[in-house]
């Protein structure tokens, strides 16, 4: 079955995490593309300050909810529904975190991140998919690179990315089956330099630091919006293709990677300007929002070499070849 997903200009789109990083790049790059957008975050004042940011008239909404409480996300549809008619893409994104050795961690945490990722995701595919199914559209779900190679002092979250992989398989198979008309993706993110740290509860010693390549939100958001328009099963950022096939294929070399490098590299040394993080609703806004880049101190890249040549493979065999007899020119004139 053949799926046909509306251009960007002609969609509604649904984007829940959409106060800061990648949500909130996503939401940017959807608006300049002349995509009617519903921002969807805990915190209301940074929304109400992102939608006037954005200066799209009457195409953007945002509506304050908890993605962890399905009751909230049925009233971001119900008013989504209310204010444009319904809705063709819902990206799941919205994600909490917590940083500490697994039996150091309180089980309310280790909870609360399960609530709102794999739950917020769940109930998010759920709405959508109920909306959609006569309709058509895509569902989007944000995983990582941890739905296949966990991290160090990541246990929970890793957990929560490893079953959004699992369910978001499980339901494009019983869609599929079913001939319903809904594109299902899993977008699997590597290090990302957003205010995810910033908002992640820490139990460390010293501030968290993701392992290098990071990238730029930006880079996630261009690939969330292909998906939206092209119907495509994964999409991977960065190395997340290359460890999560080594943490399938060669689990006890990933095992080492991670006990060698990954879990001392983890910890920058640095104090943690915000070690509650924003994992409860009373910390909202404590640690900051708004911004779609966070404070890495190394090397941002601002391409993913891969995801473009999975997502646009025809102008990425042009562009190679173009390079190699560009190469062969070159050569040839310094052979004379």
């Amino acid at each position: 079955m053949r799926i046909s997903l509306k251009p960007l200009h002609e969609q509604v789109i649904v984007i829940t995490g959409a106060s800061s990083g990648i949500g909130l790049a996503t939401a940017s790059l959807a608006v300049e593309h002349g995509a009617r957008v519903v921002l969807v975050a805990r915190n209301e004042v940074t929304l109400a300050d992102i939608e006037r940011d954005l200066n799209a008239s009457d195409r953007v909404l945002h509506v304050m909810a908890d993605v962890g409480q399905r009751e909230q996300l049925e009233r971001v549809a119900s008013e989504t529904i209310t204010r444009f008619g319904g809705f063709d893409t819902w990206i799941n994104n919205a994600g909490s975190s917590v940083w500490g050795r697994f039996d150091e961690v309180s089980d309310e945490d280790h909870q609360q991140v399960m609530q709102t990722n794999f739950w917020g995701t769940h109930y998010g595919s759920s709405i959508a998919v109920r909306h959609l199914r006569d309709k058509g559209g895509a569902l989007i779900n944000v995983g990582s690179v941890e739905s296949a190679n966990a991290l160090p002092f990541h246990s929970s979250y890793s957990a929560s990315k490893h079953a959004i992989k699992a369910m978001t398989d499980v339901l494009r198979v019983e869609l599929q089956k079913s001939r319903t008309p809904v594109s299902v993706t899993l977008v699997r993110p590597s290090s990302t330099d957003t205010q995810f740290m910033d908002h992640s509860k820490n139990y460390l010693p010293s501030a968290p630091v993701f392992p290098p390549p990071v990238y730029a939100p930006e880079v996630v958001a261009r690939a969330i919006l292909h998906a939206a328009e092209h119907p495509q099963r994964d999409v991977y950022i960065g190395n997340a293709k290359l460890l999560s096939k080594l943490a399938q294929n060669a689990p006890r070399l990933a095992d080492w990677v991670n006990r060698t490098f990954v879990y001392d590299a983890i910890q920058s040394g640095r104090p943690d300007r915000h070690p509650r993080g924003a994992l409860y609703a009373g910390d909202v806004g404590a640690a900051g929002d708004g911004k779609t880049s966070g404070d890495y101190p190394g090397r941002v890249l601002t391409r993913s070499l891969y995801a473009r040549a999975t997502q646009h493979p025809v102008a990425t065999t042009a562009a190679v070849a173009v390079g190699a007899a560009a190469l062969v020119a070159l050569l040839g004139r310094r052979g004379r």
